[in-house]
């Protein structure tokens, strides 16, 4: 199998054709809540969710590639991704400027990519 792309969503997450819309949506790492997502892009190999993360790391904004959500569950409006909350809280800082800067972008991609500080599938 092939490298997984970090900037795609995976099969699994998004149902069948057109992607749920989870702006809203509290999401879940694997040790607890994080908080909710405020924007969401669903752009082939540039998607990304941008999380605000309230008081847990004192009103925060994380952008999250796309690939590190596990799943969606609609019912329960819950995005559930498959980091920590420390791997969440150690990843570059976010600026609402940067998300289409490349070297940003490369940051993330490279912290949460295959064999990166912040991997984990």
């Amino acid at each position: 199998m092939g490298t997984v792309d970090v900037w795609t969503y995976r099969e699994t997450t998004i149902g069948d054709t057109t992607p749920t819309d989870v702006v809203g949506f509290g999401v879940e790492a694997l040790d607890g809540s994080i908080g909710k997502i405020d924007e969401a892009t669903y752009d082939a190999g540039a998607a990304y969710i941008v999380v605000d993360t309230g008081p847990w790391i004192f009103g925060k904004k994380v952008m999250l590639p796309a690939g590190v959500i596990s799943r969606v569950d609609s019912a329960e409006e819950k995005v559930f991704i498959n980091r920590t909350k420390d791997q969440i809280k150690s990843a570059p800082e976010f600026d609402d400027s940067l998300t289409s800067d490349e070297a940003y972008r490369n940051r993330l991609g490279s912290y949460y990519g295959v064999g990166g500080p912040g991997y984990r599938d």
